[in-house]
């Protein structure tokens, strides 16, 4: 009977255009988790030390507090909008259905560049491990690999992140604990607690810090992919709103930070002896493959494939996840009428999920994934994703500040501030991409807004029968 009930629902959600409610408060952090990755602060660890002059940790730290103004101005609107769509609802509905729909359009390119992105690290890690089998053939398995588990329904791919989840953690322990007993046997107790990973006065400056910290906030990028699940989760009032924004931002500050405090010890000199090699080829790969070097300097050959293992699992989980957040963010603009409804807005019966759009994101991943390298997509990644967070901070800072009746000095400290901090942030960022990433993002965008005077003919109609709801 439990059974039986369990799938009628679930055909009932489908049938009355509703995603199912299955999700917790933990799944949500589970899937930010998964999609901001917990290792990626270890895949980065090399040019993230070199760029801050030996500073990664601090960076960390500093792109965390930052992040958690954004992701509060996130869980704000999300309390507000508890609904599927993200930056894409809140924007709408806070400041404008046209810019709305551009951060919509935006954020379609950025959640697409995750599986992308994800596919790309993941085929070549493949293929370096078996050079033997052709790298375009890892992309297809790949692909297929992330729509199948998002076609099986949310609660598979909830329970495919927890796996994963597991498996990250148990080999970063395994890596943090190595490291322990490394700098404990060449050092002692008491070179397990130093001051220099976050603050060495004769490499610190003010400017490695601004461009470090520009770099490693892209540790916590994808964060603001729970929102996309608004729908699905149990007492979303509760659940989605800043509760599971900011631990997201937390847990992985303090994790990422605590991973590369170590991975600093265990290598002090590690600027110095990367910037003696010849050229700078040589040093570019020393910084791609510094953390596995540490792996096997604390752990040995063992650790070392264990953590090139797990950085492969991530890859695995992110773009699983990045593939999920994509389809939900079509499902919202399909339903709303911005893009076909039938096609876009459509649930299938049995798991009550969006999978016409599961298997185009997977289509239009594949193609990415043949067409472009992976320096370029995380570019772009950052180029939407920022532009996202700004109009979100901004989006906050109308619908809790300058849209209400009363102005208070306590309404300006908790709900200006905040976002107004995280918009500087973001901006700050986003300005300091390079030339290209405008051009190609800027061409995006420009298409975006041609199909946008399509949609409001002329731009004549404000609403283009957008429901927000």
């Amino acid at each position: 009977m439990i059974k039986t009930s369990r799938i009628q629902n679930v055909r009932n959600n489908s049938s009355n255009g509703e995603l199912l409610r299955a999700l917790s408060l933990r799944d949500l952090i589970i899937y930010g988790l998964i999609l901001v990755e917990p290792v990626a602060a270890l895949s980065i660890f090399g040019h993230a030390n070199h760029t801050s002059n030996g500073h990664a940790v601090t960076t960390i730290l500093i792109a965390m507090i930052a992040m958690i103004f954004t992701a509060i101005s996130y869980g704000k609107m999300a309390r507000r909008y508890p609904v599927s769509g993200s930056a894409y609802t809140y924007v709408g509905k806070g400041l404008h259905p046209y810019l709305g729909f551009i951060v919509g359009w935006s954020m379609f390119m950025d959640y697409l560049l995750f599986p992308i992105i994800c596919t790309i690290f993941s085929s070549i890690t493949s293929n370096h491990m078996l050079p033997f089998i052709p790298y375009s053939f890892f992309i297809f398995i790949y692909i297929i690999l992330f729509t199948t588990i998002n076609l099986n329904g949310i609660k598979m791919a909830s329970e495919a992140n927890k796996v994963i989840l597991v498996i990250m953690s148990v080999v970063v322990f395994y890596f943090m604990s190595a490291a322990i007993r490394y700098i404990f046997l060449k050092n002692g107790f008491a070179g397990l607690f130093s001051t220099k990973p976050i603050y060495d006065p004769s490499t610190f400056s003010w400017g490695a810090i601004a461009t470090g910290t520009a770099l490693t906030a892209v540790t916590y990028i994808g964060f603001d992919g729970i929102t996309t699940l608004a729908e699905e989760v149990k007492k979303s009032k509760r659940n989605v709103m800043i509760i599971a924004m900011v631990l997201t931002c937390v847990i992985t500050g303090i994790w990422s930070a605590m991973q590369i405090y170590l991975a600093h010890l265990s290598w002090p000199d590690f600027i110095a002896q990367t910037m003696s090699l010849p050229d700078a080829t040589a040093q570019n790969d020393a910084l791609d493959t510094a953390i596995l070097k540490v792996a096997n300097r604390v752990g040995g050959a063992l650790l070392d494939g264990s953590l090139s293992f797990v950085l492969l699992v991530g890859m695995i989980g992110s773009g699983s996840a990045g593939q999920l957040g994509a389809s939900r963010l079509l499902y919202a603009m399909g339903r709303d009428g911005v893009i076909p409804k039938k096609i876009f807005g459509h649930l299938d019966k049995k798991h009550s999920s969006p999978n016409y759009n599961i298997l185009i994101i997977g289509f239009l991943a594949l193609i990415g994934s043949l067409l472009l390298n992976f320096e370029n997509a995380a570019w772009l990644l950052n180029f939407g994703a920022f532009l996202a967070f700004m109009s979100v901070n901004v989006a906050s800072m109308f619908e809790y500040y300058f849209k209400s009746p009363v102005k208070s000095m306590k309404g300006f400290f908790l709900h200006f501030i905040p976002s107004a901090l995280g918009f500087i942030f973001c901006l700050m960022i986003w300005i300091n991409l390079p030339l290209k990433t405008f051009i190609v993002g800027g061409i995006w965008v420009f298409i975006g807004l041609i199909y946008l005077a399509f949609l409001s003919k002329g731009f004549r109609h404000k609403n283009l029968n957008i429901q927000f709801n």
